[in-house]
């Protein structure tokens, strides 16, 4: 693909650093891998300069990493990292599904119906990049139905490297059992079961340990 057609009328270190953001996350710039400038210019059809400030991005995301005297590298998660995101998903996410569940109106439970139609609709095909998108928006919904903006704040800041964990988690996984395993986390919020919904969002997300396991991490 010329990925310089996909450049538009936005900041080009804004569309650089998605595009290479979207590779990382779809597994073709794996962990490890090292970033050139003078290649991705030239694969992108943009200056070094551009490239340059797109990579720095990405390195305050965490999703990939300065060398020194060596230049960026794709980030490796290692067991710290993967309990970390574990550990910090299932607090966030755990007290948004708590809350949303707490709050749900009939418009927020149209709301998370839509987002999680979206979902099953992407885990009929296996386009690994949309069904995580479509996971991740599923999470970030809830998130906004908890209606704590400090809390939503945080997840934010942090978001692309929870896209990353999902993309990992979903690559052990069918497609199918991607979608159908939110639907009792769904279904807890929309019935205002807290307590339930909590337990159900942690319950949803896959273990540092088996990330561990994982012969593609």
């Amino acid at each position: 693909m010329n990925k310089s057609a996909l450049i538009n009328k936005r900041s080009l270190e804004e569309q650089a650093a998605e595009l290479i953001r979207e590779d990382i996350i779809n597994g073709e710039l794996t962990p490890g891998t090292r970033l050139v400038e003078t290649t991705l210019a030239k694969e992108y059809g943009l200056s070094r300069g551009t490239i340059r400030i797109a990579l720095h991005q990405l390195g305050t995301e965490s999703l990939i990493t300065q060398v020194p005297y060596a230049g960026w590298s794709v980030s490796e998660l290692d067991d710290q990292d993967i309990w970390e995101l574990y550990t910090l998903r299932a607090t966030l996410e755990g007290m948004a599904a708590r809350l949303a569940a707490e709050k749900i109106t009939p418009q927020g439970g149209d709301r998370l119906q839509t987002a999680y139609a979206h979902l099953l609709k992407c885990c009929e095909g296996t386009d690994l990049s949309a069904i995580t998108r479509a996971d991740l928006d599923l999470h970030k919904t809830i998130i906004d139905l908890s209606g704590h903006r400090r809390l939503a704040q945080q997840y934010q800041l942090i978001e692309n490297q929870f896209l990353s964990y999902i993309s990992a988690s979903n690559q052990s996984f069918d497609p199918a059992a991607v979608g159908s395993s939110h639907e009792a986390l769904v279904k807890a919020i929309c019935l205002g079961q807290g307590e339930i919904a909590e337990a159900e969002a942690v319950k949803n997300i896959t273990g540092f340990e088996q990330l561990q396991q994982d012969p593609a991490n």
